[in-house]
């Protein structure tokens, strides 16, 4: 099936990052600190940042992290990385923006659940922020968690379904309310004066069928920006297949303005990896590059040997560290196709359709590797130093290639 048009979106700034229609999507990410410490803090969303995340959220859940907020920016600036911080508040959100202002003007966007923002004075805890967030003209993301929803609306839809003659079921139910939450809550800080633009939303679930739906459902019924994702994803393969099987339907519907992979890191693991992920989902569907991608055979009976595997993983590598230099050097290099294979079945095929690609041989093949550029056989390695030699054509491909580009860019 292919993909829908990009669904019409107002575009909100967030600290100049362009979020909806009009802008590529925008891969957002999350730390894992303890805002409280701004070394640690900063250290982590420079290191997202790096991986290539265009917006990093923090939480700001203490007045000891409302306040740490402007050193952590500071430090980040001071490490020449430019990206903007949003704060993710619950629960006492309306108390700390009001208590610390440097806060609220350091931060580039707030994010707040309608659910938890009081129970007793919650349309006037939802005001205050929303008055703090005109104030200093930052924008507002509205997300809904199906596992924090705003209690009263849910027990008024779910009386006023226990009257009807054919009830719903009790999970549509609950995506009624998710979405009425998250419409009323938009409307409500437009009446409390936050530009329409200003305003991003998301419903966030746990299971792929149900964050389809509900997306899909959200995306008829305003033209709001709206924030992919699923609220938790899970650990490893888990996690990656599901944001994944999620994440692509909705974005073949033409949904999807920014989006984030909440994957549960191992103990110790790099947090960058749902940046990395994200930034693959987009690149697999062809909607952003990131990097150059490399094709490799999966191996069969044909490949006893492992080295063009350890070669695809080695040149994979080589081409995502290279990434920060080639980035601004080599404008459009992240468009690149490099493909590693194993034998001859479909190793020359592969190869030519490829900008660079080489053929290792396989089991019982002529210890031969041809080397194919823009479809034409270049050379044939042969011996112990092919990985060096073809990464020396492959960076004199890249300069030659892309190069060219960044010099008719160059202003006059």
């Amino acid at each position: 099936m292919p993909f829908q048009p990009r669904r019409k979106t107002v575009t909100t700034l967030v600290g100049g990052v362009p979020v909806g229609s009009a802008a590529p999507v925008v891969v957002q990410s999350m730390t894992n600190t303890d805002t409280a410490d701004p070394a640690a803090t900063a250290a982590q969303v420079i290191a997202l940042a790096n991986a290539g995340s265009q917006l990093v959220r923090i939480t700001v859940n203490t007045d000891e992290a409302a306040a740490a907020v402007p050193e952590i920016v500071q430090r980040i600036e001071d490490a020449g990385v430019s990206v903007p911080i949003i704060g993710d508040f619950h629960y006492n959100g309306h108390l700390l923006l009001v208590r610390h202002p440097e806060c609220a003007r350091w931060l580039a966007k707030y994010r707040i659940n309608p659910g938890n923002v009081g129970a007793r004075h919650r349309d006037e805890n939802f005001r205050t922020i929303i008055r703090v967030a005109v104030e200093h003209q930052k924008p507002i993301r509205i997300g809904v968690n199906w596992g924090s929803l705003d209690q009263d609306l849910l027990t008024a839809l779910m009386d006023e379904n226990a009257r009807r003659a054919n009830p719903l079921d009790a999970k549509d139910v609950y995506m009624d309310a998710m979405l009425e939450s998250a419409l009323r809550s938009a409307a409500l800080a437009e009446e409390t004066g936050l530009r329409h633009d200003a305003i991003i939303l998301s419903a966030k679930i746990s299971q792929v069928q149900d964050v389809v739906a509900c997306y899909r459902r959200l995306a008829g019924r305003c033209d709001y920006p709206l924030h992919l994702g699923l609220t938790e994803a899970g650990l490893g393969m888990k996690g990656i297949v599901a944001t994944t099987a999620a994440l692509a339907c909705v974005l073949a519907d033409g949904i999807g303005d920014t989006i984030r992979v909440s994957l549960t890191p191992r103990p110790g693991g790099d947090r960058t990896e749902e940046v990395l992920v994200a930034q693959q989902v987009l690149q697999s569907l062809g909607l952003r590059s990131f990097t150059p991608q490399v094709s490799a055979c999966p191996g069969c009976g044909r490949t006893t040997s492992t080295f063009f595997q350890r070669m695809a993983e080695d040149i994979q590598e080589y081409l995502r560290t290279q990434m920060p230099v080639w980035r601004d050097r080599y404008p459009g290099v992240e468009e690149m196709k490099v493909a590693v294979m194993g034998c001859v079945v479909n190793g020359p095929g592969e190869s030519k359709h490829a900008n660079i690609g080489i053929s290792l041989p396989g089991t019982f093949e002529e210890p031969k590797a041809p080397v194919y550029v823009d479809g034409k056989l270049r050379v044939t390695l042969k011996g112990d130093s092919i990985v060096p030699e073809f990464l020396a054509i492959l960076d004199e491909y890249v300069a030659d290639r892309y190069g060219d580009r960044a010099a008719s860019a160059a202003p006059a």
